[in-house]
């Protein structure tokens, strides 16, 4: 067995946040491009939780001026989405659709 190599932690916790909270935002935008079940709903929630993460860091202004470029291309595509008949809630596991 080969030894595990430590893991070295970011003196920036909070700008690894954001970028893990950008990273799910533009991945949930993939989904939806794709028309994954479920990924309008999944791109809304991403978007929430970034604004919500920038309006708690007081050094945030790069974060909120890319929300700003970004949420209305997210609702754009969200917009679509559900208008095209696109959109899908995902069925719950007991059910057979």
């Amino acid at each position: 067995m080969t030894p595990r190599k430590a893991v070295v932690s970011s003196n920036k916790p909070c700008r690894d946040q954001g970028e893990k909270l950008k990273d799910e935002v533009y991945r949930q935008m993939f989904r939806l491009e794709e028309s994954r079940p479920g990924a309008e709903m999944r791109l809304a929630l991403a978007l929430l939780r970034a604004w919500l993460a920038s309006d708690s860091k007081p050094e945030s202004d790069e974060e909120r001026d890319w929300l700003k470029k970004v949420s209305p291309i997210c609702l754009q595509m969200i917009e679509t989405a559900l208008k095209a008949g696109v959109a899908t809630i995902p069925c719950a596991k007991d059910h057979s659709c």
